[in-house]
């Protein structure tokens, strides 16, 4: 069973495809796994991090620096374990 995205949800997800191979390669195995059956309050944080400015983003992928909501880092942590535990 497929879950149809709202509205908001779409919106979200267009904006989450960056075109920066470096962010891309979180991103997409995010939304299309996780984004759409992810409970409410993660869908709200993957919707602000979506928000940030690509430069703040790969510092924060990268581990350069962190951002100041903690909850963006633990999104950022599972989304990097998506990718590396594959």
């Amino acid at each position: 069973m497929s879950v149809e995205p709202t509205l908001e949800q779409r919106k979200v997800i267009y904006r989450a495809r960056r075109g920066l191979k470096e962010l891309d390669i979180y991103f997409d195995p995010y939304v299309k796994n996780q984004y759409l059956t992810a409970p409410a309050d993660e869908q709200a944080l993957f919707e602000a991090l979506v928000e940030q400015e690509d430069p703040d983003l790969l510092d924060w992928f990268m581990a350069v620096s962190e951002p100041e909501n903690k909850a963006l880092l633990d999104l950022i942590a599972k989304m990097k374990n998506i990718v590396h535990s594959n």
